[in-house]
């Protein structure tokens, strides 16, 4: 009967999948997680390791798992650590990274990517450049890139559109994000995340570029009014480990790690967008809001102009300026990638 062979082929087939987890040599890993606070960090990269890794692998992988922060580390030594192999696995955020190694920032010139699938683009088509240029300089293989979130504007004034930022002061995290601020005519200036509440009420910044579920955590919305947003830049972060002790691992263990790797990369850029909406809700005191405490703050959404804007200026004034920053071989890839995804060409 045919039913009977269709079950006899499903329970070869579960049977054939255990077999193939059963026999994966038993592997202990390390790794160094996102900062501790996040949430990215606690209801993504953690189950991550400490369940899925084990239950999908049928116990034969485990994995000791420990936020940068937790381990005293700051963020600047984290691929310098991997490299002399003190870290194994771990998630390093690339904006540490801008000056030491620019070959990182194009994945994240500010406006050039306004919405997620776009940035995921960018991302792909460049990722054989920076997986090279990671081995090269830091002996340490690329996994996968995620971003932490969209990292938009919250000021304090009724702003409707780019143009309204013009001779403001505003907070920037990234070097381009600061270049793209003042090509529209604005001031940018540097201010630690937790003094930001501070600076606007001393009236010294207008606005400041955050993620919009951090910003809410650190209560800006007691100190902001609008939200506009557009993203200047996604916080991207690296998920890599060192060389040798990839090479240590079983082929049959490294296939498995790269194809689990791949979903929690695809996990956390779902999950950037989700906490992206949900600080959007808490910000402005929507009903979605699962929190006590929410905003009032208002939402405003860029214009098609105003995105076309952002993009024009990326694309004729930022990008220009970290091509200068960056090796000539660096800009040919630029172009090869990036530049032939969307349509432009840098000069060294």
């Amino acid at each position: 009967m045919k039913w009977i062979g269709q079950i006899a082929f499903l329970f070869s087939l579960i049977m054939s999948i255990q077999a193939t987890a059963q026999e994966l040599p038993a592997a202990e890993l390390k790794v160094l997680g996102g900062l501790s606070s996040r949430p990215t960090y606690k209801e993504i990269e953690l189950p991550f390791w400490t369940k899925t890794i084990p239950t999908d692998s049928k116990g034969q992988i485990t994995a000791e798992v420990k936020a940068y922060d937790d381990m005293g580390l700051k963020g600047p030594e984290l691929f310098k650590l991997m490299k002399q192999g003190v870290i194994e696995f771990g998630v390093v955020p690339f904006s540490y990274y801008a000056n030491e190694f620019p070959v990182s920032e194009a994945i994240d010139i500010a406006g050039l990517a306004t919405d997620p699938k776009t940035a995921r683009t960018a991302v792909s088509a460049y990722t054989s450049v920076l997986s090279k240029a990671i081995s090269g300089s830091y002996q340490s293989k690329l996994l996968g890139v995620s971003p932490y979130a969209p990292q938009v504007l919250f000021c304090n004034f009724p702003i409707q559109n780019l143009q309204g930022l013009r001779g403001k002061k505003v907070r920037t995290v990234t070097r381009s994000q600061s270049e793209l601020i003042e090509a529209l005519g604005a001031k940018s200036t540097t201010v630690a995340f937790n003094d930001v509440p501070s600076a606007f009420k001393n009236k010294s910044i207008a606005c400041a570029v955050a993620g919009a579920m951090s910003a809410y955590q650190a209560k800006w919305y007691t100190v902001t009014t609008h939200i506009y947003a557009l993203p200047l830049g996604w916080n991207m972060e690296a998920h890599a480990v060192n060389q040798k002790a990839w090479d240590q691992l079983d082929p049959a263990v490294q296939g498995f790690l790269t194809a689990k790797i791949s979903t929690l990369i695809d996990s956390l850029w779902n999950f950037s967008s989700q906490q992206t909406q949900l600080g959007y809700d808490c910000n402005t005191g929507q009903k979605a809001c699962p929190f006590g405490l929410k905003g009032k703050m208002k939402l405003v959404r860029p214009s098609p102009d105003d995105i076309a804007l952002a993009k024009r200026l990326s694309m004729q004034k930022v990008a220009p300026k970290w091509a200068a920053r960056c090796s000539s071989q660096c800009v040919s890839d630029f172009n090869q990638t990036i530049g032939k995804t969307f349509k432009f060409t840098l000069k060294k």
